[in-house]
């Protein structure tokens, strides 16, 4: 079985694009929770939270002609995609259009704005907006579909639309494609973009924060003064590749995946289990051949949910033992569905090779249902690690682990 490591990486996230800035703001507990004053309209939606990106736009650097099939989500991705490309000095590589380079690529939904026109066509009989390009920026793959067309990538392609882990699915399977020679370089990652459809989604089910006035003080994973989770948006994109190819042409090296696992919990579409996430955990120990022991941190899922935040510290406890040092990031980003699991996995590397952890956001007072972890709070630590588990699950009951190895 062939080595996959990480050798480009670019993101766009709500506290910045750049790791020495996102650190920073981190380090001060700088969130990127704000009030949404233009939600004051939707009367059934009772968070006004969210994480938005300030000031994102492509118009200017793509010719249109490039972004008429894009949305929101779709122009982060690609955005996204370039800086990776460009940090593995491969942005204008023959490889791209070989067919041994593949696009495994997540989002939980396409952009919501063009469901609008097909919704008025047929509310009234007619749309004075839909056009030939509004199924291909709301479809669920549009991300990893606009990738391909935009950089010329002529290699596999495996969108993952499966919610809270559309992106680090789509890592796991990239990683998979490498290993087992189905592909030399796969472009992998995940996007979401902000909408208040995403909120009122949780808000149906009381599961987001309604501290409307104190959004610097919420989301709170594993304190047991949490009120739900609050909304984000991102793109992150990784570029992975076999090792010898890497070696070969001399790149530089983030990290190398060792080991990923993916099940689900076969129950409840909203429920999560903590019996099966422990499954997919000791799963990527098990393709990773590493004891538990190893692991020297946890990415935790930690959305800020009552029975999410309680059911994974149980599998975490169960599998890694007591003590485990773990954080949430969507304490900082909120819940950024579809690019969570990619933008934890990159900034997760980031950190393991800083050997510097940003605490939990918030957390305060851990809700004593929670498991006997160590929830990193008040400020960052030291920590010199070899191997980090990155977690996410996901409606359906979808869980996913991926470990990380530094370098």
């Amino acid at each position: 079985m062939r080595r996959v490591v990480v050798t480009g990486i670019g993101g766009i996230t709500a506290l910045g694009n750049d790791w020495g800035d996102i650190r920073a703001r981190m380090a001060r507990g700088e969130t990127a929770i704000r009030h949404m004053p233009t939600w004051e309209r939707f009367e059934g939606v009772n968070t006004r939270l969210a994480a938005p990106i300030q000031d994102f736009s492509v118009d200017d650097r793509y010719p249109r002609k490039k972004i008429r099939t894009m949305g929101p989500v779709a122009r982060m991705a690609v955005r996204a995609t370039e800086m990776a490309l460009e940090d593995a000095g491969m942005l204008d590589d023959p490889a791209l259009r070989n067919g041994r380079t593949g696009i495994a690529y997540g989002s939980s939904f396409g952009s919501p704005a063009p469901v609008m026109a097909f919704a008025e066509m047929m509310k009234d009989g007619f749309s004075r907006t839909l056009n030939a390009t509004s199924y291909i920026q709301m479809m669920s793959h549009t991300a990893a579909v606009n990738i391909g067309l935009f950089f010329g990538i002529t290699g596999r392609v495996i969108p993952t639309s499966s919610a809270c882990t559309s992106g680090s699915q789509g890592i796991g399977y990239a990683y998979e494609s490498i290993r087992w020679g189905k592909a030399d370089v796969m472009v992998a990652g995940g996007a979401d973009e902000l909408d208040i459809t995403e909120a009122a989604v949780f808000d149906t089910l009381y599961a987001t924060s309604t501290r409307n006035d104190r959004p610097e003080t919420t989301p709170r994973p594993y304190d047991r003064d949490r009120d739900g989770l609050v909304i984000g948006e991102g793109a992150v994109t990784l570029i992975l590749e076999e090792r010898e190819r890497a070696l070969a042409r001399g790149a530089r090296i983030h990290a190398e995946i060792v080991g990923f696992a993916c099940n689900a919990d076969g129950n409840h579409v909203t429920q999560p289990q903590a019996s099966t996430m422990q499954l997919a955990l000791r799963g990527a120990l098990e393709d990773a051949a590493l004891p538990p022991s190893a692991i020297g941190f946890v990415s935790g899922h930690g959305t800020a949910t009552e029975w999410g935040d309680i059911a994974e510290t149980e599998a975490t406890h169960a599998v890694l033992g007591a003590g485990m040092p773990i954080h949430s990031l969507k304490s900082y980003f909120g819940h950024s569905l579809g690019a969570c699991g990619a933008m934890e996995a990159w900034l997760g590397i980031e950190m393991m090779r800083d050997q510097w952890f940003a605490q939990t956001a918030n957390l305060d007072n851990v809700d004593p249902r929670c498991a006997d972890l160590d929830y990193i709070m008040g400020e960052g630590r030291q920590l010199d690690i070899g191997y980090l588990m990155s977690n996410n699950f996901a409606f359906g009951g979808i869980n996913k682990s991926l470990i990380f190895k530094r370098v």
